[in-house]
């Protein structure tokens, strides 16, 4: 359903929160990233409105959007050879363009006022999540984040999700999870979890949104407190 509803639903006992293209919007520092690989195999480098919505598909994604076609003939050396680079070049230069989408600060300042405990479940590796999370103070109340690597699986497979709310002690059934993906939709979905999705962010995947199956889509980040009937 739409957020133009603002439908009042139950508290939640947590909500969970995807985080580049949800939280952040980390797609200028990705696509820098990008680009320098890009230049390094003499590859014209692409626009921010070229690589914006592939920017929650990770370095792997990203790789496909710049290299094109060619990247289907690459070994799996050469593809890990180029994730690698990638991913250097990004920690390396991590968190200078990467700001909170608008909205979000009031948001998480609403879910902490009225002390609905909060965390993030992203695919994200860790040691990536956690050097750009310290950088954000509106994080500090956060409870729980689960990175891509936390588990064996990542997301759409449920158990990162539900590994978050075992150790938030909360029931999965009473958990938001929001996100800007069909993975993170269909790992909630797959959860028990409230879905809905972050419209706002990073939202091209291969099914169109309408098809995801969320229970709620979100324009902007202050809907969810409409649904919560907070107001700040």
């Amino acid at each position: 359903m739409l957020q133009q509803d603002f439908v009042k639903l139950a508290r939640p006992e947590a909500v969970l929160f995807d985080l580049d293209g949800t939280l952040l919007d980390t797609a200028r520092d990705l696509g820098n990233a990008l680009n320098a690989i890009l230049a390094k195999n003499a590859l014209p480098e692409l626009k921010y409105e070229d690589y914006r919505d592939t920017a929650s598909h990770g370095s792997i994604g990203l790789l496909k959007l710049g290299f094109g076609g060619q990247f289907n003939d690459f070994d799996e050396h050469q593809v890990q050879s180029l994730k690698q680079a990638f991913l250097d070049h990004y920690q390396a230069n991590l968190n200078q363009a990467t700001v909170l989408f608008e909205q979000i600060h009031d948001l998480i300042k609403g879910l902490d006022q009225h002390q609905i405990p909060w965390g993030i479940v992203t695919n994200k590796p860790g040691y990536l999540t956690d050097a750009l999370i310290v950088d954000f103070p509106e994080f500090a109340a956060c409870k729980v984040i689960i990175s891509g690597d936390t588990l064996a699986q990542r997301k759409p497979h449920p158990a990162p999700l539900l590994h978050a709310a075992e150790l938030m002690s909360v029931n999965p059934e009473n958990c938001w999870y929001v996100g800007d993906a069909e993975r993170d939709i269909a790992a909630g979905n797959a959860a028990n979890m409230t879905t809905f999705t972050a419209n706002w962010g990073y939202t091209r995947d291969e099914l169109p949104i309408e098809q995801w199956r969320a229970d709620w889509q979100l324009i902007e980040p202050n809907s969810l407190l409409k649904h919560l009937n907070i107001s700040l």
